[in-house]
């Protein structure tokens, strides 16, 4: 896919990030040829088991870590090749919301000063200006402005999680990773924050790379979804496609095993045998075909790339009819 397309406000291409092994030559294979397009105003979800790599890839993206290699273009520009100053001009455009609302937070900060920091460091407005629009930002996340001359201890999960969002915000962003933002909330606060970003999203036109392994979660508010398994993307599809057709074997296993709100309905749960491989030493070819039900001996010799099956539908998988005659991803 062309990286000029104006539709596109993130193209990352063949990204790579490798991590030493302290004492040893070998690295862990975090990330390894990774890529994927975000189109602007949707919500790309991001899924897998833990350790996938999936949040190293949102991490590389705003390069709070540095990546090995690979292309990272947003909005026009290539992000790894921009230096310090400039990078953090651009990170105006492009921000976080992480997994743990009670680290996230510094806890010897008023909420006030927490949310207002950004526009601190940018120099941004008055004392008074950047007062009004942490008045404004809290009351936008639902929280009552008087709030700011609070400590973060003060709060519940989803409270802090809410200010959290309230940070990101403070910039007007273009770009949101959100790095499973609900997975350390109670089930009942997850609806409320994930309605809140949808609102969010219509409000203010944002873009989300939604990272998370609830599967439930992801459905409700992804606009595609990319699945990742031990470094590499497998497969990658709109939401309604990938739900509904799943061709990978691995995303077949994972939507297996979402549970089914109705106790006449009876789901195959497809359970795969051993352990995930170490990303020290993943396996030759296929990397999913240790605990892959359908491997075959060729799946031990082919690295399958992904290629597009159905119009936006993409994956990587020998076995799924009519992979060899399909077009090769660019």
């Amino acid at each position: 896919m062309s990286t000029n397309n104006h539709r596109e406000l993130v193209n990352v291409r063949h990204l790579v990030k490798h991590f030493p092994v302290e004492g040893s030559d070998d690295v862990v294979r975090a990330v390894d040829d990774v890529s994927f397009e975000i189109l602007r105003g949707e919500t790309l979800g991001l899924v897998g088991e833990s350790g996938c790599g999936k949040s190293t890839v949102g991490r590389c993206l705003l390069r709070l870590i540095e990546p090995t290699a690979g292309q990272i273009d947003f909005d026009g520009s290539n992000v790894r090749s921009l230096n310090r100053s400039d990078l953090r001009e651009l990170r105006r455009e492009m921000q976080i919301v992480f997994q743990d609302p009670y680290a996230s937070l510094n806890p010897r900060m008023k909420v006030g000063d927490i949310v207002g920091e950004p526009l601190v460091i940018h120099k941004i407005g008055t004392k008074n200006e950047r007062g009004e629009r942490v008045g404004e930002l809290l009351r936008r996340v639902g929280l009552d402005p008087d709030y700011r001359k609070r400590y973060p201890h003060e709060f519940s999960g989803g409270q802090r999680q809410r200010i959290g969002v309230a940070r990101t915000l403070a910039l007007n962003p273009k770009l949101i990773v959100a790095d499973e933002p609900v997975s350390a909330l109670d089930v009942s606060v997850q609806a409320q924050v994930v309605n809140l970003l949808q609102d969010l999203q219509k409000e203010f036109g944002l873009t989300y790379l939604f990272i998370s392994h609830g599967l439930a979660v992801v459905e409700h508010i992804s606009t595609r979804v990319a699945v990742m398994y031990l470094g590499r993307i497998v497969e990658i599809a709109s939401a309604a496609d990938l739900y509904l057709r799943p061709l990978h074997p691995y995303t077949r296993a994972l939507l297996s095993a979402i549970p089914v709100p109705d106790p006449k309905r009876k789901r195959e749960r497809i359970v795969l045998q051993g352990d995930v491989p170490t990303p020290i030493n993943p396996p030759s070819g296929c990397r999913f075909r240790t605990r892959c039900p359908i491997a075959i001996d060729e799946c031990a010799r082919i690295d399958p790339e992904l290629r597009e099956l159905s119009p936006g539908h993409r994956v990587a998988c020998i076995r799924v009819p009519g992979w060899s005659e399909a077009p090769k991803a660019e």
